[in-house]
């Protein structure tokens, strides 16, 4: 009789064959997982692009209508001033959204300005906070009307959008012509609040695939005047 079985030829084949599959399918597990984590990567900075443009203009649209002590001195009471720098690249106020807490925060002064990278290829916006203790303390900041001290970033500082081509601010205000509609301006020259605040950027490397920096416009609903004394200005300057 003659006997059954396998040869060491027919072995050698299946163990191959088996080989082949098993290199193939830790390929395509590879390339999927390698799918993933690009989408998971591109997903995130989508998110954190989007959340960091909802941050500045929350940040924005909270501003507190605060007078300064600039100057302040344990010998002097320091010159009353309204608290808010405008410049190209720089903006400096008080808000009541916090980056830590949110709306539910204490009110912080706040310097969102452009700083240039550490490889000197486009620059970054960045954000600095610094609780509001009141007047003589805003008034750290500035030296006199429309005269503050420079912004400095530092280790605690936020960077709320980076690799950037450029980013520069303006503030409408309104239309010296009567009946016109309001106008933008780069530099805020006026005793009063603006109207509202644009930021405009531009990212260094574009990538249609990713959610890309765009302006952000933030209305400010500020309708007090600031040589008139308000029955709740002793609140807002003591918050």
């Amino acid at each position: 009789m003659k006997e059954k079985g396998i040869t060491l030829l027919e072995i050698l084949i299946a163990v191959t064959l088996l080989s082949l599959l098993s290199v193939a399918m830790f390929l395509a597990l590879r390339i999927s997982l390698n799918a993933y984590t690009k989408a998971d990567t591109r997903l995130m900075d989508n998110r954190r692009e989007a959340g960091a443009q909802r941050i500045v203009q929350s940040e924005i649209e909270g501003l507190m209508p605060v007078m300064a002590a600039c100057g302040a001195s344990a010998s002097s009471p320091g010159m009353r001033a309204l608290f808010f720098e405008g410049q190209p690249a720089v903006m400096r106020m008080v808000s009541t959204f916090s980056l830590q807490q949110s709306w539910r925060g204490r009110p912080q002064i706040v310097e969102i300005f452009v700083i240039p990278t550490e490889d000197g290829r486009g620059v970054r916006l960045v954000a600095n906070e610094t609780l509001y203790t009141g007047p003589a303390g805003a008034g750290r900041f500035c030296t006199g009307p429309l005269q503050f001290l420079p912004a400095v970033s530092g280790p605690q500082s936020f960077v709320l959008a980076d690799k950037l081509a450029w980013c520069h601010f303006a503030y409408q205000m309104p239309n010296p012509a009567f009946g016109q509609p309001p106008v933008w301006t780069a530099i805020w020259t006026k005793q009063i609040w603006p109207l509202a605040v644009r930021i405009d950027m531009a990212p260094l490397d574009p990538n249609p695939a990713m959610v890309q920096p765009i302006s952000v416009v933030a209305p400010l609903a500020i309708h007090r005047d600031p040589e008139l004394r308000y029955e709740d200005a002793e609140y807002y300057q003591a918050q």
